[in-house]
């Protein structure tokens, strides 16, 4: 018998472990991964920046634990010895119709606490990045760079120091109460009791949501995949740090952009299409009957209908290298096809509603036997002690 399981291995799973570990010593937890190590999804395909809180609504969970997440991110890799490079990034503005934007992004970056970001000129721009092209741009110096699977792995160890247990190859497929406990079963045939749920099950999250709550869960994961190019060596150079697009305000993505990786190197991208299954990371990964679920979903259809155009533009660059190449040659118009070879992928977890609607914010929803973590895109990497610590205090409000 557990006090809390958590149902997921990666970031915010093990962040939330370890946050309820260190809060509540006393308390026996238990990890459920399906996978036979932790960090195997999302956290382990991501990009590695640390981000700064610069692009989300004051005051959103998002702003509050990205901003929070990120000092307490920075002091346990100080502790733990974990390499990260608070290296900068710019923000480039290269079309008259996206300065206004790029204003408001400046200004919501001051209102929630980023006194350090500056507005740069093209000139200033090019004395920071010498081959970026733009009108104008934003001077980010909080953001950095990490190796997210590292963090992961230090939070499993550490949990594990104070007593914490980790199961791996156990996918769960069935949560049910009975006789006041609620009992965990899984795929490998294992069976659990537990006091209370905690989902921190990513691309999975609202299927799990599912098994805790009687009624429907209103909320579907909608799988993206981002795909990577990597500059060849030669042309590395052309990337000091980090070089990212002005977002479409109406669109959850942040464009392709350029990032320079901890462990050396330079990614080109994402861009971001519709994947075929939930952890499909190659263009040919195709699960029907996942896909046949999101296709059903009412929501996406809704949202299918209003981004079609963005959508095959994503698909199109997706199958020709030539449409990627453009649209990084908006930012350095130096970049050709040939200084492009194939990099990786992730598949991000991106809830979305009954009505149409992208979850923009951070979503937690609790259920008589469970709390679950049913949206938690980019920046939960870096704000995952924040959302960690935002999930036990709800757990220990309920123990």
């Amino acid at each position: 018998m557990y006090d809390i399981i958590v149902v997921g291995g990666g970031i915010v799973g093990l962040a939330t472990a370890l946050r309820l570990k260190e809060q509540r010593p006393s308390l026996k937890l238990l990890v459920l991964e399906k996978e036979q190590q932790v960090a195997e999804h999302q956290t382990g395909h991501n990009s590695g920046v640390i981000h700064s809180g610069l692009y989300y609504k004051p005051g959103s969970l998002k702003a509050t634990n990205c901003i929070r997440g990120y000092q307490m991110l920075l002091d346990f890799c100080d502790e733990e010895g974990i390499s990260y490079d608070l290296c900068g990034k710019i923000v480039v503005a290269t079309r008259p119709e996206e300065v206004p934007i790029l204003q408001g992004l400046y200004e919501r970056g001051l209102q929630n606490g980023l006194v350090n970001n500056r507005k740069i000129t093209a000139g200033e721009m090019r004395e920071i990045e010498p081959h970026v092209k733009g009108l104008e741009g934003i001077w980010v110096p909080y953001t950095g760079i990490i190796d997210y699977k590292a963090v992961t792995e230090k939070y499993a160890e550490r949990f594990q120091k104070l007593g914490g247990e980790i199961r791996f190859g156990e996918k769960v497929v069935d949560v049910r109460l009975a006789g006041g406990r609620t009992h965990i079963s899984t795929e490998s045939g294992g069976s659990y009791e537990t006091r209370l749920v905690v989902n921190c099950a990513g691309l999975y999250s609202d299927k799990v949501a599912q098994l805790t709550h009687d009624q429907e869960v209103k909320v579907r994961i909608i799988p993206f995949r981002g795909e990577y190019y990597k500059l060849k060596p030669e042309k590395e150079h052309l990337v000091k740090n980090l070089i990212y697009p002005v977002p479409d305000p109406n669109f959850p993505f942040l464009g392709v952009h350029f990032t320079r990786m901890i462990e050396g190197g330079v990614e080109a991208g994402p861009n971001a299409v519709l994947a075929f299954r939930r952890e499909g990371y190659g263009k040919l990964d195709i699960s029907f009957k996942e896909l046949g679920e999101t296709l059903a979903w009412p929501g996406f259809r809704k949202v299918a209908a209003k981004y079609w155009r963005t959508g095959l533009g994503e698909m199109y660059r997706s199958f020709s290298k030539t449409a990627f190449t453009k649209a990084l040659q908006e930012l350095i118009p130096e970049i050709q096809e040939s200084d492009l070879e194939p990099g990786g992928a992730g598949v991000r977890a991106q809830a979305c509603d009954y009505d149409g609607g992208l979850l923009d914010d951070f979503a937690i929803l609790e259920s008589p036997t469970a709390i679950n973590v049913v949206n938690a895109p980019s920046p939960a990497a870096t704000s995952s002690l924040s959302i960690g610590q935002t999930v036990s205090e709800r757990v220990l409000a309920r123990l």
